[in-house]
């Protein structure tokens, strides 16, 4: 028989925990006790920052659980986070919050963010990330690729402008009127009045121009997990100086490859990175231009599984610009898209573990 369409009273109670809820396959529930684990890690962290006496804040294990929620959920903005742990019971069972807890104020969330800026949180979160990857046989110690992606700053080519004229007067204080053809801007004359972290770059010849950080990351090739990451300034040099920062903050036990693209291939890289005991699998430029790399190198076939393997680094920059709210930042300041890029490839690292998990079960 046809069922009823009637109003009425909404139930006071439910007798059907929250746990019951969520189905028994979701894929956060393997992350779950991924992400525990490593909060109890970072607690005695925790309570560094945090004074011991006056009114209670934000769990920073919940602020940090919300965080990879927005991550992972690409959720664009802190308000919307909170709108969805209002009533999504998903969401409020990984967070921690029951049926009945009050949802944040989205300034105070972002405030509480604050704090765990301040402390490198997203560094030891995204390190502590690595080494379970590492308990669990997941990393190679032996090769490794490096790569860089522009990662568009959260300010507007308006904002660019000559750091030595005076500011003048716009006609419309909202939205002004800026006539910059014909005008040779440059990052040495020119900056962003509003994020003057950022610098303007583009990917290519005939490509437009953007102001941009750079993004670059150090994933090791047996599983394309992300072992290093970072923000910096983008520059045209900035690919190359990432990637001997990320390699000099890995512990190596011996001699490692490192498989990297045409851009790497430069004679200084390459002299640099053999000082620090990798061999440079890195990609041949011979356009109009002698490599660096000649055949005492590629003759050996793992320089050819190098060459394959290092393009699953462009996995990893495709998530976090589809999925982890990388493609264009919301912050300003290298500071804070560094933290956001590091903890957004902490999530990824937390995907990747959860389904290669998966598949050996």
């Amino acid at each position: 028989m046809r069922g009823d369409d009637q109003e009425e009273q909404g139930a006071m109670w439910s007798y059907v925990p929250m746990e019951q809820r969520i189905p028994a396959e979701h894929p956060l529930r393997v992350m779950r006790p991924l992400v525990d684990a490593v909060l109890r890690e970072l607690s005695p962290r925790f309570a560094e920052l945090y004074a011991r006496v006056g009114r209670p804040s934000i769990a920073p294990e919940k602020l940090l659980r919300a965080l990879l929620l927005q991550v992972l959920y690409t959720i664009r903005s802190e308000r919307l986070l909170m709108e969805q742990l209002d009533y999504n019971l998903l969401f409020r069972w990984f967070v921690g919050l029951e049926l009945d807890d009050p949802v944040w104020n989205a300034t105070v969330f972002t405030k509480n963010r604050e704090r765990l800026l301040d402390g490198e949180i997203a560094r030891a979160f995204f390190d502590r990330v690595v080494a379970q990857a590492r308990e669990r046989g997941l990393l190679s110690d032996e090769h490794f690729t490096v790569d860089g992606t522009l990662v568009e700053a959260w300010a507007s080519l308006k904002s660019f402008k000559r750091k030595d004229a005076p500011p003048a007067s716009p006609d419309d204080p909202g939205n002004p009127t800026v006539n910059f053809h014909g005008e040779r801007r440059r990052n040495t004359t020119h900056a962003s009045t509003t994020d003057p972290d950022a610098r303007l770059a583009r990917k290519g010849p005939g490509q437009e121009a953007k102001l941009c950080y750079t993004g670059h990351v150090l994933m090791e090739n047996r599983n394309g997990l992300a072992v290093g990451g970072c923000v910096i300034r983008a520059s045209g040099h900035a690919e190359r100086a990432a990637a001997l920062e990320l390699l000099g903050a890995q512990n190596r036990a011996g001699r490692v490859t490192l498989g990297a693209d045409k851009g790497y291939d430069t004679r200084d890289f390459v002299a640099a990175i053999r000082l620090l005991g990798v061999t440079p699998h890195v990609a041949q430029n011979t356009t109009n231009r002698a490599s660096a790399i000649d055949g005492r190198t590629t003759r050996h076939a793992g320089y050819a599984v190098s060459q394959r393997r290092r393009k699953r680094v462009e996995e990893i920059f495709g998530w976090l610009k589809t999925v982890g709210l990388m493609r264009k930042t919301r912050h300003l300041g290298t500071r804070r898209v560094d933290w956001m890029f590091t903890f957004a490839l902490a999530a990824y690292n937390l995907v990747r573990i959860r389904n290669l998990t998966v598949q050996t079960v």
